[in-house]
């Protein structure tokens, strides 16, 4: 597997689960499910609310470091993430390269009651309709994966059922993608040609975002140093999984975060 072509390989084989799952699962049985028709808990107004706003991630694994934990319950993970404070909690669908599941999200629905990010990889208007179906509250659109336009697009249509919308971008040129629907700009550390993590990705786009869109940065982020350094900057929040997920209990490596915070 060529590094530079993972993301690419990930969203074909992403399209490819999407088009099988349209023939056996229509979009109206979607449309049917309860949570599709709760309101969604706002990660705006969460992490607006923290001093610290951290929203933790359930990640089993990742193409990059393979096998991150999974021997840890998805339940017990996201509730004692939010018993530990955490402002949302962001939990991997996809399967094959992350080892996720939509059960994943299913199952830690009933015990949680602040805002949970479906992390996965958007390249269907249906994935968003199923999104809200699985009990979600955020979308994430990767805009390295998606034209301005079908951001523009996907992100109106989440937020007209509801769902709130992060947009993940890596560099200037996706800073085009932004647009009035997105909520949230998500600013990656990590590339995703290379792998190679490196915080002042986030320093160097942070200003650029606009003013009136939260904004968060992800991947890479281990220290406390780390989350000051990018708070002087200006970020509000932070998403965080991997510093958290290596642990046996996850949720108390954020308390440790949060107390030192």
């Amino acid at each position: 597997m060529q590094q530079n072509n993972i993301l690419q390989e990930i969203n074909q084989n992403r399209l490819q689960q999407v088009q099988q799952q349209k023939k056996t699962q229509s979009i109206e049985i979607f449309k049917d499910a309860t949570p599709y028709h709760n309101p969604c808990i706002s990660l705006v107004k969460s992490i607006a609310s923290k001093k610290n706003a951290i929203i933790s991630e359930f990640k089993k694994a990742s193409p990059s470091k393979g096998i991150i934990n999974n021997s840890v319950l998805v339940q017990e993970v996201t509730k004692g993430y939010q018993n530990a404070g955490a402002a949302g909690i962001s939990i991997l669908t996809e399967a094959t390269y992350f080892k996720g599941s939509n059960n994943d999200l299913i199952e830690a629905r009933p015990n949680i009651t602040i805002p949970i990010l479906r992390k996965d990889f958007i390249v269907d208007e249906y994935q968003i309709t199923e999104t809200k179906a699985l009990g979600a509250d955020v979308l994430l659109l990767i805009a390295a994966s998606l034209t301005i336009n079908q951001v523009k697009d996907y992100s109106a249509y989440a937020k007209a059922i509801g769902l709130e919308v992060i947009l993940e971008i890596h560099d200037e040129t996706e800073l085009l993608h932004i647009c009035d629907d997105i909520d949230i700009v998500g600013v990656n550390n990590r590339s995703l040609k290379t792998f190679e993590v490196n915080i002042n990705t986030s320093i160097k786009l942070f200003p650029f975002i606009p003013t009136q869109k939260i904004a968060i940065s992800e991947s890479g982020l281990t220290t406390v140093e780390n989350i000051q350094t990018l708070q002087k900057v200006g970020f509000d929040g932070f998403l965080m999984g991997e510093a958290f997920m290596k642990y046996d209990e996850p949720h108390e490596q954020l308390k440790k975060l949060l107390a030192q915070l």
